[in-house]
């Protein structure tokens, strides 16, 4: 069963989390971040994409930039600077 956590907020942008994806950024703005945690045990590897929202794209499509970090909190702080990035125009 998905377990879902709403409420939490990174440098000002939501977080979801359900099962082994974090989500992070409003699906109202144009771009979000989707993390998958892939060693769910001590979370050493985490696959990073920054996605757009438009629905009307096929998932593939939707994907702007990814890369693989070794840590959650290292997955954190690209996600943090690409979000940013991207919803300011700067990417």
């Amino acid at each position: 069963m998905a377990e879902a956590t709403e409420g939490l907020v990174y440098r000002g942008h939501p977080l979801r989390r359900v099962d082994n994806l974090i989500y992070y950024g409003s699906m109202a703005d144009k771009y979000i971040v989707m993390m998958q945690v892939l060693d769910i045990t001590l979370a050493k590897r985490v696959s990073i994409q920054l996605q757009m929202t438009d629905a009307s794209l096929r998932s593939r499509d939707r994907v702007v930039r990814s890369t693989e970090k070794g840590s959650l909190g290292e997955a954190m702080e690209f996600a943090s600077i690409w979000l940013e990035r991207a919803l300011s125009g700067k990417m």
